[in-house]
């Protein structure tokens, strides 16, 4: 069993950073692989970025590779999400998500919501223009 707490979002302005972390529970955290997904208003849960369960690989949808950046402390059983450049468009509810150690299975299938088994409760961005 892991809880996720999303945290580290709020207003910021167009062009500007904000690095959102994922604190989980549980004496497992380094064996999930984990993911945030977002969802604006109106529009359907979509997949931001992925980290496998060591932190040795990381995924991102093309459309926001080279402006955000995963990455996972399995001490400190947080994973975060930074990002840079921000546009109006990226506002959204951010969420955490986590599931268990799948390998092969995870680099294929990484941005499907249906992987994973733990979510978090989400965290406000917002970007003014």
């Amino acid at each position: 069993q892991v809880q996720l707490v999303e945290s580290g979002g709020g207003l910021v302005q167009a062009g500007g950073s904000l690095r959102l972390s994922c604190a989980a529970s549980g004496r497992t955290f380094s064996t999930y692989e984990m993911g945030w997904f977002r969802q604006a208003p109106g529009k359907e849960r979509e997949f931001v970025a992925g980290i496998s369960w060591s932190g040795s690989r990381t995924f991102y949808p093309d459309s926001l590779k080279g402006r955000f950046t995963i990455s996972k402390n399995n001490a400190e059983n947080t994973v975060y999400l930074q990002m840079n450049s921000l546009k109006p468009e990226d506002t959204a509810v951010y969420y955490c998500a986590a599931c268990p150690y799948s390998g092969s299975y995870f680099y294929t299938n990484y941005a499907s919501l249906s992987l994973y088994d733990y979510w978090g409760q989400g965290t406000q961005v917002t970007v003014s223009s």
